[in-house]
């Protein structure tokens, strides 16, 4: 209520605190209909989250918002949180070029799949009004054409 950070909350601990990637349960993002939790998430930091599956609206949020979403199975998600939570400052790599994701030991080595429309969205960090935006020279020139 002060505006103090929680000490008890998982990402204010000490070795999570300047945490890029989430891992979460499934169907994660459920009940969030509007734009403000991938907000709050990238407003945090977070820049890529994983888990075995993503609420619909939450999904398409993430994306207009530059939040990298990983659909890996329950397994490799559980085996990613237990090692997250055995080892403060946990790092994993996440590389979206290549579509892949390891940690350090590289006992999670895994690939993941993206649509290639969304990959390039990210990869150029570009929403709806940014892809607009590439085409500005022929708006231009449409609306000079019809005296606009």
């Amino acid at each position: 209520e002060d505006g103090s950070l929680n000490p008890d909350f998982e990402l204010n601990w000490p070795g999570y605190e300047n945490a890029s990637v989430l891992v979460a349960g499934r169907n994660f993002g459920s009940g969030s209909s509007r734009e403000h939790a991938p907000w709050a998430l990238l407003d945090y930091g977070i820049r890529c989250i994983i888990a075995p599956s993503f609420a619909d609206i939450f999904s398409n949020n993430s994306l207009q918002n530059g939040i990298l979403l990983i659909t890996f199975p329950d397994s490799i998600v559980r085996t990613i949180m237990r090692k997250a939570q055995s080892n403060p400052g946990y790092r994993l790599h996440v590389d979206l070029e290549n579509q892949r994701v390891w940690d350090d030991d590289e006992e999670v080595n895994e690939a993941f799949n993206i649509d290639e429309f969304a990959k390039y969205k990210l990869l150029n960090g570009l929403d709806d009004i940014g892809l607009t935006l590439q085409h500005e020279d022929k708006i231009a020139a449409y609306e000079t054409d019809r005296g606009l």
